[in-house]
């Protein structure tokens, strides 16, 4: 490909309809969109024409899309309260829909290998329910009054913005109480994170607590996970699942054994103000944080030392961090309007800031070579970058009308798909 030819904005004629959500196919040859007028549509990603007739069975909004890993099935959620599963290449509608939310479902997601489905509704609930027709959902895995969930980039994370709640496992086919309310979390629920083999589920909350949790049943594994003073921000596995590191309001970041929940060492200390993004290295050896304090972190992640200075060069907060593929550099996305690109190495900025957006940078991505970086902001735009150089490629994709929150490469890495608030 020609170094020139680097990104391209898929347009589709929609008519008036607003789309409320998109997915790419694992393999990047399609895309799925949900509808306010209660319907899905699959296009060619190639040639942006639509596949087929539009899939009709929702009675509501369609708020979230996805397809299968293996890209079979895609799974769509509404505020008709239901989830639906449609065959990839017929579009016919698989099954009955999924019922059990009583409030409408506005996200949802498959774990790792695709024999789960998780959805988060305004009812306050995330439940998770078997993707083989014919079985009802396997349990609420948290109910919390009050709580938006919404949907992050990656389909392994849930992200759940803060209310104050009331948390109980229940069975949701048969409405009965699965024990004793959890009375260890009194918060909502801030950032989830699935491991690599998605077995499980971990948890950050404002309770100071993170929580590991079984996806087949909901019930937590073990004890909470106890070490922090204030919130926990954010939360991720380690590339082998073996860890989970925690970032909080307290300023320090806590590494955990994910199998006995031990905590391993003591808090890593070196921020001034909240830790709001958190990290592994694709090799696991180090964490990288960004904060509240205008820096960026890395750590070792076996011995919990801070490597190297902070890097310093944001004016402002630092919303968003992320490893290119070989972990060579660092890529962070500021308050203060722009990108920074780090060497690991010498722990120093490559080039100067990356200027372009009018406003808060919240969301920073990676192509899958490391060639190319994303970037969704505030200002409504999405903008790609040389990963080397620094400089912008091409103009601003200006198609959405409000903030632009989660960005995202196809697995080809030719096309991204942005995720914004223009409901």
């Amino acid at each position: 490909m020609a170094s020139f030819v680097l990104c391209v904005e898929l347009w589709m004629d929609t008519g008036q309809i607003k789309n409320n959500s998109v997915a790419y196919s694992p393999d990047g040859r399609r895309i799925v969109s949900g509808s306010s007028d209660g319907t899905l549509r699959e296009w060619d990603a190639d040639a942006g024409a639509p596949i087929g007739r539009p899939l009709k069975g929702h009675s509501g909004v369609v708020w979230s899309v996805a397809y299968s890993p293996d890209g079979r099935s895609i799974v769509s959620s509404s505020s008709d309260k239901t989830v639906r599963l449609w065959d990839a290449d017929t579009g016919a509608p698989i099954g009955n829909p999924l019922k059990g939310h009583s409030g409408g479902v506005l996200s949802i997601a498959y774990s790792p290998n695709g024999r789960r489905i998780v959805s988060g509704s305004s009812d306050a609930t995330v439940q998770v329910c078997s993707a083989d027709i014919g079985r009802v959902q396997l349990g609420t895995l948290i109910e919390q009054q009050g709580m938006f969930p919404t949907n992050h980039a990656s389909s392994h994370v849930i992200r759940l913005s803060e209310r104050s709640s009331v948390t109980q496992l229940r069975n949701t086919d048969t409405e009965a109480s699965i024990g004793e309310p959890l009375t260890g979390r009194s918060f909502s629920v801030r950032s989830t994170a699935y491991p690599p083999g998605g077995r499980s589920i971990v948890s950050g909350s404002p309770d100071r607590t993170s929580r590991v949790r079984d996806t087949d049943t909901g019930a937590p594994i073990g004890q909470p996970l106890k070490g922090h003073s204030d919130s926990v921000q954010s939360v991720a596995y380690s590339s082998d699942g073996r860890r989970i590191v925690s970032g909080s309001y307290d300023n320090t970041l806590h590494i955990w054994d994910a199998e006995t929940g031990a905590s391993i060492g003591k808090r890593l200390k070196g921020h001034s103000q909240s830790v709001n993004s958190v990290a592994y290295s694709p090799d696991g050896r180090r964490i990288v944080s960004g904060s509240d304090d205008k820096t960026v972190r890395v750590w070792d992640s076996d011995t919990g030392a801070p490597i190297g200075e902070p890097l310093e060069g944001h004016l402002d907060l630092v919303h968003s961090v992320a490893y290119s593929p070989d972990g060579r550099r660092i890529v962070s996305g500021s308050d203060d309007m722009t990108l920074r690109v780090w060497d690991i190495e010498t722990g120093t900025p490559i080039g100067e800031p990356l200027e372009g957006h009018s406003s808060s940078v919240r969301s920073v991505a990676y192509s899958p070579d490391g060639r190319r970086i994303a970037s969704g902001s505030r200002d409504n735009t999405v903008r790609t970058w040389d990963a080397v150089t620094g400089a912008p490629i091409g103009v601003p994709f200006g198609g959405h009308s409000d903030s632009v929150w989660s960005v995202a490469y196809s697995p080809d890495g030719r096309r991204i798909v942005s995720g914004s608030v223009d409901l």
